[in-house]
């Protein structure tokens, strides 16, 4: 019976903590200990290490390259040391403190320390003298750490906050703060809070108070993946294989513990530990994993990754353990792929025939390739079958045997140009969010917000939550189909999933509350098909799919359309009551960009408003979000701020896009102090009826909302006149206008401030009116729409009355021209704005002015239009 190898340990040092380190390279592996030497192996090698002396004593930290190798002790010094001539080179730095941990960067030139004191310090290990501090730690530091590209860096404090900096600056900047995640330590504890960058460098891992590995991910900052190691104390050591797929933990309970990262299970647990391990290390190229003991010994454990396990280490780079990868973004259906350079797999085609003319039927088999067969007499014929001469296809030709496989465009070397790969648009659910750690939004809405929770195994739990929980009952339930999009309004709330291990994609409605009972149902999709995004109205479900198909059903289920979409691939949709908008790629435009097309239709007359129209988007922004107001206009909100809306869209070929909000230049925003930026939701009425857009605030860089989401913030439409620096400046007088004497040079300065305020309200009320107008003209308008309109009307003469005011008081007799054309601008609905525009004349005694009105009013008596002659 064959009994496993023992292993052995090597005495490196004398009892005490011990310490070590592979170089890059995997040649040798450094030790040290609270003796004055360090140890250097060489990896394969059964030979005594070589001793470099002249260490300070207890030693607390050790870092290496290829050439050197760096330690730091307990009475502050940052030593040097070569690997070449195994002596010492210099003292890099001196704390006045213990020095707790030292790290080197992946290029060799920066190492960080620290230590007792507040401070870090990152000092060049060529030249002493160019030292970067990092002072925002209140506490003590126990553990450095840099990322795989070396722009990072991670320190761990004992007062159990993390502190990430961005390294790449002169002047290194702090990123992000992590709380509540590692365990509040003392300075000279033997455990472990230390940060560990995965390869991938998409996230890190660090020891938790509860005995766990807790992953981070980078991108969001939000918590991943944890691995519950069943460890009975606390981690003492923890590292990364190279390639990112197997993790090593070990802790004071005397067991050393092997994990697959994908899955966080336990692949081996090794419980012949003999002290506590205080550092591990694995090579960089081999199934080894060597480790140092409180004891002073060294185990250099080979085949560390049972055989049945040993493939994983041949692997690639892999993954970190995300809940759901950051790199999906906000939709997880497959993209399309760019045709360029694309593969396509033929379906295998027969030999082609002859046809009716063509000149070998014409001639004849005797007549076939005597040419051919004259020069080709020369050569042997393989009669046998040998092998040595050509083989021919069925027409006498030579066949392509004897050329490699063809390769796409992408994989061949460009010779003359770069290969031209246009870049199309992904699609979007309007509303919906990436996953952040294990939750997401699917949609958000003026009624409330759906969301979904990632959960231990293959299930989710959805959320829907309404703002009036009066109306509406909150509700959630277990997701089995993983839904990834979803729709909500009034009436009910829509969700879909993407295809998965055989199963088709599916549409799943559930009404909110009916008369009779609640009637739920689902539809399958076609097998090939995954959903692009969804849309719910109060009259249909609309569903657009990777095929280009939009496929429309009632809200019973009742599939009503089904058509393929011309602007391909598919982007995004919105519906409203009895109208859709479909927006798909379309052509390339001159910087490589796909342009985005969009398509308005009514399902129930089946009229098509607007066919394949350009959305209108400045180079490169992107389109966030789509969707109707609550009047049922189409509004559109990109990455640069802008929310637009389309006037005249009911009217084939007359529609435009019309600015009516530039979050840039709201007012909140002019100090330019407010680093924020604002997620779309709707564009409604307010309580004073006023058109407002409804947003979610996100502060400093953030670009999604939270789960669960802020409340929503509502600012008033306002058009784009003039710039956030004009406003600013305007502010500024208003400010100086306080403390002047000249009172005279101060009104002007307000009048003309609220003159540009009228200007804009006047453009603003404009462009609302021409909305409603419009929809009173092609449906059938109720009380309180024509109400509205005569509101409207009567508003923008009041706009207009009120700078003629401005205009008569500001200019002279001579340049009353714009005081002209404001009184031609009145709609005069009821008859009286004309009269009181005279009597603003008279108030001023603009007598030319005077008599251009009095001329108007009697030309609108006589029923007569007007035709500029008065200008």
């Amino acid at each position: 019976m064959a009994f496993p190898q023992q292993l052995r340990g090597k005495q490196a040092h004398v009892d005490g903590p011990t310490f070590l380190t592979y170089t890059p390279d995997g040649k040798k592996l450094i030790t040290t200990g609270v003796d004055p030497f360090c140890r250097v192996f060489s990896h394969g090698s059964d030979e005594e290490p070589t001793n470099v002396d002249d260490c300070q004593e207890n030693n607390t930290a050790v870092a290496a390259g290829n050439d050197f190798f760096i330690t730091g002790s307990e009475d502050g010094t940052v030593s040097k040391y070569s690997l070449e001539s195994n002596r010492f080179e210099e003292i890099l730095v001196r704390s006045t403190l213990p020095v707790r941990d030292v790290a080197l960067s992946p290029d060799g030139n920066w190492v960080a320390v620290a230590s007792d004191e507040l401070v870090v310090y990152v000092v060049n290990t060529k030249d002493m003298l160019q030292v970067k501090r990092l002072r925002d730690q209140n506490r003590s530091v126990k553990h450095v750490s840099f990322d795989r590209t070396g722009t990072r860096l991670a320190v761990s404090c004992t007062d159990g906050i993390v502190y990430i900096y961005d390294m790449e600056l002169e002047e290194p900047e702090m990123i992000k703060k992590v709380e509540s995640m590692i365990k509040i330590l003392e300075p000279e504890s033997g455990l472990s809070s230390k940060v560990l960058w995965h390869p991938d460098g998409r996230a890190f891992a660090a020891p938790t108070g509860l005995r766990e590995m807790q992953v981070m991910s980078t991108n969001d900052w939000e918590q991943q993946r944890s691995f519950k190691t069943g460890h009975s104390a606390d981690i003492t050591a923890a590292a990364w294989s190279p390639n990112g797929a197997l993790l090593a933990t070990t802790s004071s309970d005397l067991c050393l513990s092997l994990w697959d990262v994908k899955t966080q299970k336990l692949l081996k647990k090794y419980d012949d530990i003999k002290a506590t391990i205080q550092a591990i290390a694995w090579h960089p190229t081999e199934n080894t994993l060597s480790y140092t003991q409180i004891d002073g010994r060294l185990y250099i454990h080979n085949d560390f990754v049972p055989p049945e396990h040993a493939n994983i280490l041949q692997k690639p780079i892999q993954p970190a353990p995300f809940f759901h990868d950051p790199s999906e973004g906000r939709s997880n259906a497959a993209t399309t792929a760019l045709a360029n350079g694309t593969k396509y797999n033929l379906p295998e085609r027969r030999q082609r025939e002859d046809t009716v003319d063509s000149l070998d039927s014409l001639l004849g088999p005797e007549f076939q390739d005597d040419e051919q067969d004259e020069e080709m007499a020369d050569f042997v014929v393989d009669d046998d079958g040998a092998g040595y001469a050509p083989a021919v296809n069925g027409h006498g030709k030579r066949t392509n045997g004897h050329l490699g496989p063809l390769e796409s465009l992408s994989k061949r070397r460009s010779y003359t140009s770069a290969i031209f790969k246009p870049q199309l648009h992904e699609p979007f659910q309007p509303g919906a969010t990436p996953w952040r750690g294990n939750r997401r939004l699917l949609c958000c809405s003026l009624i409330g917000y759906v969301s979904t929770i990632s959960q231990e195994g293959d299930h989710h739990t959805v959320e829907v939550k309404f703002y009036d929980e009066y109306t509406h009952r909150n509700f959630h339930f277990t997701d089995i189909y993983l839904y990834d999009k979803a729709g909500l309004n009034d009436h009910g709330t829509l969700f879909s999933c993407q295809p998965k291990d055989g199963n088709p994609a599916r549409i799943y409605y559930r009404p909110h509350e009916t008369w009779t009972t609640r009637t739920d149902w689902r539809t399958d999709l076609p097998a090939g098909e995954s959903v692009a995004a969804i849309a719910l109205s109060e009259s249909y479900v609309v569903v657009t799919t990777s095929t280009n198909y939009v496929r429309i059903f009632s809200l019973f289920g009742l599939p009503v359309r089904v058509y393929r979409q011309k602007s391909s691939p598919a982007v995004t949709c919105a519906a409203w009551r009895d109208y859709v908008l479909t927006v798909g790629n379309g052509p390339v435009g001159g910087d490589g960009t796909a342009q985005l097309l969009y398509t308005i239709e009514n399902v129930k007359r089946d009229e098509v408003y607007q066919s394949e129209d350009i959305v209108a988007l400045p180079p490169n922004t992107n389109l966030t979000s789509v969707f109707f107001s609550a009047d049922g206009d189409p509004y559109i909100y990109d990455s640069d701020g802008v929310l637009l809306t389309l006037l005249h869209w009911r009217t084939n070929g007359q529609a435009r896009w019309v600015p009516m909000l530039d979050t840039k230049c709201l007012s909140r925003r002019l100090g330019g102090g407010k680093e924020e930026s604002y997620w779309p939701v709707c564009v409604a009425r307010d309580a004073n009826d006023k058109h407002v857009f409804h947003c979610m605030i996100l502060k400093g860089s953030e670009k999604y909302p939270t789960n669960p989401p802020p409340m929503l913030s509502e600012f008033p439409l306002e058009v784009p006149l003039s710039s956030s620096i004009d406003k600013a400046r305007e502010r500024e007088r208003e400010e100086d206008k306080e403390t002047m004497s000249d009172d005279e040079d101060g009104s002007s300065r307000k009048a003309e401030n609220q003159q540009q305020m009228l200007e804009n309200q006047y453009v603003l009320l404009s462009t609302l009116h021409s909305q409603l107008s419009e929809t009173l003209s092609h449906t059938r308008p109720t009380l309180d729409q024509k109400r509205d309109l005569v509101n409207k009307e009567v508003e923008i003469d009041k706009t207009l009355l009120q700078l003629l005011n401005f205009e008569c008081a500001a200019v002279a007799e001579d340049r009353g021209m714009k005081a002209l054309e404001l009184v031609t601008l009145m709609k005069d609905t009821n008859g009286k704005m004309l009269e009181f525009a005279l009597k603003v004349a008279e108030r001023y005694r603009k007598e030319v002015l005077m008599e251009k009105i009095r001329d108007l009013q009697e030309k609108k008596l006589m029923g007569g239009e007007d035709d500029g002659d008065f200008v």
